[in-house]
This record gives structure tokens, sequence and C-alpha cells, in this order.
């Protein structure tokens, strides 16, 4: 049933785009963040990394699966379904702000002291491409929901 794999491949992706929303929301929410819990320093903005799921088998193994035998590489009868997942989710290493404020608590002792490298435009900018991203895939799932509903009064 591949309309299975297809809804499959959807939700991967509305769940990638909601942790990144996640990540974004985190990100604006400690941007004047000026120490963290372990005392090391500023907030440093936190982006995720995708990776895409194939899914794709080899000829072998889609042949084996018609023939309703186990396949070649991994011993399923059942097709990988393709999508995206998170691979990490790592710390951005562009340079923190420096601004001078004396009376800021953690300052150091010219003054200075280390804000977070979380620019409020880039978070924007990703908070709009995940609502985006987010959207279309709701938009796909509504489209193969009605595929599967169209199909299923053929039957009728």
């Amino acid at each position: 049933m591949s309309f299975l794999n297809s809804i499959n491949i959807v939700g991967s992706g509305l769940t990638a785009q909601q942790l990144r929303l996640d990540i974004v929301a985190e990100n604006v929410t400690n941007s004047q963040t000026t120490r963290t819990e372990g005392g090391e320093g500023a907030y440093r903005r936190k982006v995720v990394v995708f990776e895409a799921v194939s899914g794709r088998d080899s000829f072998r193994d889609a042949m084996a699966r018609a023939m309703g035998q186990k396949t070649v590489s991994n011993g399923t009868v059942a097709p990988n379904a393709g999508g995206v997942r998170v691979t990490q989710i790592v710390e951005d290493e562009s340079p923190m702000k420096i601004v001078y404020d004396p009376t800021h608590p953690d300052a150091d002792e010219d003054g200075y002291l280390e804000m977070p490298n979380v620019d409020m435009v880039k978070e924007i900018a990703d908070a709009m491409a995940a609502s985006r991203a987010y959207a279309s895939n709701v938009t796909a799932f509504n489209t193969l929901k009605s595929v599967i509903s169209s199909g299923l009064e053929i039957g009728r």
C-alpha cells in the first residue's frame, strides 16, 4: 500500500518542521540570555540539520517484495518509506555580539558583555520557512486524503 508510505513521508516532514519551529522558538526565547545553566557564557543559537531518507530499494528488493519473499538488503517484506529526518541539532558557531554595559552583572572587568548570537531577522526568516514547509506538508496530506477517499468511492 504505497499511500501509507506517502502518509509516512508527509508525517516525517510535519515532525521535522515542528521541531525546527520549536528550535526557532527556543532561540528567540533565549535571545537575551547572557548566562547558560552551566555558567559558560551566553546562549548560542541552535540550528536543525535535516537528512533526506531516500526510501528507494534496489530492483532485486522490489522484485522479491512483489513475489512475497523477504528482501535481500534488509530482510523484511515491507518497503522502506522515504521522507526526512533530523540528524542533529547543532550550535551556530558565528561570533557572539559584544555590548558595552558596565552595570550588567555578567559584564567583564572592562564593562563589556557577551550577548547571544541570535539574529532576529534570521529567526523570523527560519520560522517563516518552517511554517511554509509545514503548511505544504498539510496540503499534501489533505490532497492524499482526498485521493484515498475518491479511490474508496469507486468501490461502492
